[in-house]
């Protein structure tokens, strides 16, 4: 079915967050439900909103785009531009289209060309408009195959559905203030047993902040060495889908809200041997207090995950925390497994270089 043509000026009338439209390499894209999940910030896209992005998204200096970020941009594909001898001379430099010859698309590189989508369906990977588990349970992907795709970032302007059961399907969403309401009360528990086993306030404060102190350690082991094992990870579609449902949908679906921010339930496994831990190393009023500390360091980083992600953040300091995670996301998945800080990535030689 061949595409719908579009002139400039019905491109330029799309220009707000409520109807965002975009030119790359005379194709017409329709952004709008992307703009608020970009991951350089909505005020980036609408800077450009109606407007030619093909040498934009080319600029390294602007703002680096990988591969990955021309397969999603296909997603949001409703058409062509008509482009008449007249259009380049009376709009505006940054409209001009850059793409209107066959010279300068034989220029573009191999992999900043738009994905041939009927290829792209060849793939056969997960379908995202079906219930997600059954698929994976059911396929007979290759490790291989199954860690190239699932770390090929894809969007939805929705939550995808995991079990084909709404039943079911409610305990996969997690929203993020799921988080500080279960875990602030279990942290206040552990405080008052620091304190009613005789610590005094100023050793619960030095326990507490070591606890936190330990915690972006914990952050870094678990994310490296638990949810990225793929190396170590068997070939077979039980681990395959075990790793999918631990961390391989975050990367699958990054910007999808509600499978974000860790699940208690999965939380509370994962804290249960650090927990054992902490009362194996200190003595029971100290162990108390680092736990207390470890968890609302977990709190801060889950809200932190969160609001890098989906966030308009500040632009002092938060706004690089920004950049160097989604840069984990959507160019380099083997480095940056540091989130709230990156001191361990420096000292462990993973520090992704941007």
């Amino acid at each position: 079915m061949p595409l719908q043509t579009f002139s400039l000026q019905q491109v330029q009338a799309h220009s707000s967050a409520d109807s965002c439209w975009v030119i790359h390499n005379n194709n017409v894209y329709n952004v709008t439900s992307f703009v608020a999940d970009h991951p350089g910030g909505e005020d980036y896209i609408l800077d450009h909103a109606g407007a030619d992005i093909t040498a934009l998204m080319h600029d390294h200096l602007a703002h680096l785009h990988s591969d990955r970020a021309y397969d999603m941009l296909q997603a949001f594909l409703i058409g062509s531009l008509h482009t008449m001898p007249d259009d380049d001379t009376f709009a505006p430099p940054r409209l001009r289209s850059r793409a209107n010859t066959t010279q300068e698309q034989q220029d573009i590189p191999d992999y900043l060309k738009p994905t041939d989508l009927a290829a792209d369906r060849k793939t056969k990977f997960l379908d995202l408009s079906l219930p997600l588990l059954h698929q994976l349970w059911t396929s007979d992907f290759s490790k291989a195959f199954y860690l190239e795709q699932v770390h090929i970032p894809r969007h939805l302007p929705h939550p995808a559905r995991i079990f084909a059961s709404p039943y079911l399907e409610v305990f996969t969403k997690t929203p993020w203030y799921v988080i500080p309401i279960f875990w602030l009360p279990i942290i206040a528990f552990n405080v008052y047993k620091s304190l009613e086993a005789g610590q005094s306030q100023d050793k619960v404060a030095t326990f507490f902040l070591s606890g936190m102190f330990l915690w972006t350690l914990a952050e870094y082991v678990i994310h490296r060495f638990l949810f990225h094992l793929d190396d170590l990870l068997p070939d077979s579609t039980v681990w395959l889908t075990a790793h999918f449902l631990l961390h391989g949908i975050h990367h699958y679906i990054p910007m999808d809200r509600l499978r974000l921010v860790m699940p208690p339930v999965l939380a509370v496994v994962i804290a249960t041997p650090l927990n054992k831990l902490a009362h194996t190393v200190f003595e029971e009023p100290a162990a108390y207090a680092v736990m207390a500390g470890a968890l609302f360091g977990y709190v801060l980083y889950d809200l932190t995950h969160y609001y890098l992600h989906h966030a308009k953040v500040f632009k002092i300091h938060f706004q690089e925390m920004k950049t160097y995670h989604l840069a984990h996301h959507y160019k380099n998945f083997e480095g940056g497994y540091g989130i709230t800080s990156k001191i361990w990535d420096r000292v462990f030689n993973t520090e992704l270089k941007l």
